[in-house]
């Protein structure tokens, strides 16, 4: 098995992550492939079994788990389960990939830990805790009562960034965008 890197985008949901990660994956150059997480929560909007996420009930999660089938799980919130199947990581590197993830920060940190030589961990960060919840309200994909739990835990999050190898601030979208380019671009070359 040939084992690439693995380049870990983090941050709070609605910082803007899936955005810069979708940006990099679409850069040839690169040679990433998305490592598609795991997760017993349900579909939101037209995400797909198989490309967004592999959806599974709580009991086939908790039955990987119990199988040690994850690189890193976490119940991000109860009975809400996200992980990394360490079989998608392998299929990736057998095809001659790069793996990049879009991923919670405890996971990210996770990764970072069991791969330290091989991983680039980027954390990042919203203008502000309030623009924050204006994008999350922007999605309409969640009641308020999730938002408002999401915007909770994002100030937990934050207080993680300086554990990251770098931190981008995404108050400018262009700006951001180019920056994660020229940091994967630089990280893969050495």
């Amino acid at each position: 098995m040939i084992e690439g890197k693995l380049i870990v985008f983090s941050a709070p949901s609605g910082s803007g992550k899936t955005t810069i990660v979708k940006h990099l994956l679409n850069q040839e150059d690169l040679n990433l492939e998305f490592s598609i997480s795991a997760t017993s929560r349900a579909p939101r909007g037209d995400e797909q079994h198989g490309k967004e996420y592999y959806f599974m009930s709580a009991e086939e999660f908790k039955k990987h788990i119990k199988n040690d089938d994850f690189l890193e799980w976490e119940e991000v919130y109860r009975d809400n389960f996200y992980g990394t199947l360490k079989k998608e990581v392998y299929r990736i590197w057998e095809s001659g990939k790069h793996v990049v993830f879009d991923i919670d920060v405890v996971g990210g940190l996770d990764i970072k830990k069991l791969y330290p030589e091989r991983t680039l961990a980027v954390f990042v960060k919203p203008p502000s805790i309030e623009e924050l919840k204006i994008r999350l309200k922007k999605r309409k994909t969640e009641s308020e009562d999730r938002i408002n739990m999401r915007i909770a835990k994002a100030s937990i999050e934050l207080a993680t960034a300086p554990q990251f190898d770098y931190i981008i601030e995404n108050n400018n979208l262009k700006e951001a965008l180019d920056e994660s380019y020229r940091l994967v671009k630089n990280y893969l070359n050495n």
